[in-house]
């Protein structure tokens, strides 16, 4: 399971505990987040935007093409 980040406010959504406040369950992949999926906590990013991979200590992202 991956994770994804948001490059405007660095939220992150990990496919392996999914998002219960947004109705993501556990296990749910990224690719299947709706087509109009926005950043839950900046509304600015969308789906597209995301950037995969863990995050460093810095914030920055050691970005996986998946």
């Amino acid at each position: 399971m991956a994770e994804y980040h948001c490059p405007g406010c660095g939220y992150t959504y990990d496919e392996s505990t999914g998002d219960d406040h947004e109705g993501y369950p556990p296990g749910m992949l990224f690719n299947d987040l709706p087509d109009d999926f926005v950043c839950p906590a900046c509304s600015v990013r969308y789906k597209e935007d995301f950037v995969s991979g863990k995050l460093d200590e810095s914030g920055s992202s050691d970005e996986i093409t998946s």
